[in-house]
This record gives structure tokens, C-alpha cells and sequence, in this order.
């Protein structure tokens, strides 16, 4: 498998509904023109082509993250090396595929996700949100550290919601994924957590001003809408993606922890394989 190379365009694609609709417009040109590496994209040029004030590219790269324009397109063209695909494959479900794994490589904070691991080790009880598609992910988030002797549970209807509510405190942490960012449920239950103390952790591809006020960490996914073909992909599959990267970070750091789960786990299964066969010697 190739290198994945970094781009800035799932940061354009997780800030876009932040932006005013002149912003878009910047940001509409950087996610639908492949980097051409004999383009002009000095500020004076781009504020030509698109009718636009330097003032809004300056704004525009501000909300990204950066000082301004120029630390923005300096940035844009080091990781946007990497020529356009050609769109007219046979095999659009893998190049699909490719994009989601590379837009997640360049959302990826590892410190972040490193900070969630300690969390994970940290906190006695786990719970984790998700309705639909993210409730799905929501269950293997669960299955997939409930194997490895923590305390999970997955919260994924209205009913449990409301219930969960009344057992939260300091001492649990909170991990809801709304993909859309627009799921109300989950998004008012996590609030009603951060209420109680508790630790929150939301896992979304909309990055809203808002979030990061409210929840203790914001951490974002792949965008799929703009991907070509996005529709026929599974729409956990970014989600699944962002859990397996966890999971491989808390395996390397517990190792040991897992490795005496494992056999107690062996040991529980021997013993109930050996009583069996006893009982079945008896009769």
C-alpha cells in the first residue's frame, strides 16, 4: 500500500459550516481544483479569480487554524503533491476507500489519541453514545475494549440515554459519536455528562465552535460527503477507522494488561471446557 500523504482538505471539509457564505467559496475552490503545480495561488491571484477580498482569504485561513493566507498556502502546496485520481476507474469502492484512510491520516492527532488511551486506563466506567450508523460503531467501540477487560457499555437508543443520565459523576467518562455532529440526542446527552462532571469525548466530522466550549475533547473524523462515490460506502466506515487507531494505541501501551486478560480468559475457558467433558464422562 502507498505512503499516505498529508492534505489539508479534510480540515477545509470539517471547518466548511463554520464559514460565511463568501469563505465557502475559498473553500469550494481548494476541495473541487486539484493542486495544479503551475497555478498562480498567491493571494492577489486568487482574490482575482474568485472576486473576493484578500481580507476573506485571510479570514477564511484564520478559521483553519493559521496566522493568515500566506502560512495557509505554504501549507496547502508542501501536501499537495499527490496528482489527481482519475475518476473514471473501474473500481471507484477502493479509491474511495483510499481517500477516507488518507483524509483520516491527516485529521489524526496523536497526542490527542494518546490522551483518550490514558483516559480509557484511567476511568472505571466507559459509556458510549451513538444512534443510527454511529450507534453501530458505538457497539464496537464496546466489543472491541470489552475484550480487553474494560468496563464498556454502549448506550444507543433514547431510553438508555435518559436512564444513563442518572448514573453519571466525576468519575465516568463519556464518549458520544454522532458522525453528522447533528444527531440532537446524543449531542444533548453528552452535554447533560459534561453537567455531571463527567469526562466527554465527542467523536464527529463537524468541527463547531461549540463543541470544543462544551466537551472536554473534539475529535474528528473523515469527511464523506465530498468523496466521490461517498454514497455507496458505509457510512460508520471513517468512524471504524478512528476506533481501530485507538485500539492499536492502547494495545502498545498495555501489552501487559492485555496479556494477563488473555489468559484468565484461557484459563475460564479451560476450566469450562474440562467440566464439561466431565460431566459428559459421568453420564
Amino acid at each position: 500500500m502507498r505512503r499516505h500523504e498529508k492534505s489539508l482538505l479534510p480540515t477545509i471539509e470539517a471547518n466548511y459550516q463554520n464559514l460565511t457564505e463568501s469563505e465557502k467559496i475559498v473553500a469550494d475552490f481548494f476541495l473541487h481544483h486539484p493542486y495544479e503545480e503551475k497555478r498562480d495561488y498567491s493571494q492577489a491571484a486568487i482574490c482575482k479569480e474568485l472576486t473576493l477580498s484578500p481580507s476573506c482569504l485571510s479570514r477564511f485561513s484564520k478559521k483553519l487554524g493559521f496566522r493568515g493566507y500566506r502560512e495557509f498556502i505554504f501549507e496547502y502546496q508542501k501536501y499537495a503533491g499527490e496528482e489527481a485520481k482519475d475518476t473514471k476507474s473501474t473500481d471507484q469502492v477502493f479509491e474511495t476507500y483510499e481517500e477516507i484512510l488518507s483524509k483520516t491520516y491527516s485529521l489524526i492527532n496523536p497526542e490527542q489519541i494518546s490522551g483518550l488511551v490514558d483516559d480509557l486506563i484511567h476511568y472505571k466506567r466507559i459509556y458510549v453514545y451513538g444512534f443510527g450508523s454511529s450507534g453501530l460503531a458505538a457497539q464496537e467501540f464496546k466489543n472491541r475494549f470489552i475484550r480487553v477487560g474494560l468496563d464498556v457499555e454502549a448506550v444507543t437508543d433514547t431510553h438508555a440515554l435518559l436512564i444513563n443520565g442518572f448514573r453519571l459523576n466525576e468519575y465516568a467518562l463519556v464518549i458520544g459519536i454522532s458522525y453528522s455532529g447533528a444527531t440532537r440526542e446524543v449531542i444533548e446527552a453528552l452535554i447533560q455528562a459534561a453537567g455531571k462532571g463527567a469526562k466527554t469525548v465527542l467523536i464527529t466530522s463537524r468541527n463547531e465552535m461549540h463543541f470544543h466550549q462544551r466537551f472536554s475533547e473534539v475529535i474528528l473524523c473523515a469527511v464523506k460527503k465530498n468523496l466521490e462515490y461517498g454514497d455507496i460506502i458505509s457510512p460508520q466506515l471513517p468512524v471504524l477507522i478512528l476506533i481501530d487507531r485507538i485500539y492499536a494505541e492502547y494495545i502498545n501501551r498495555e501489552k501487559k494488561r492485555k496479556m494477563i486478560y488473555d489468559a484468565s480468559v484461557e484459563t475460564f475457558v479451560d476450566r469450562y471446557i474440562n467440566y464439561q467433558t466431565g460431566d459428559k464422562k459421568e453420564e
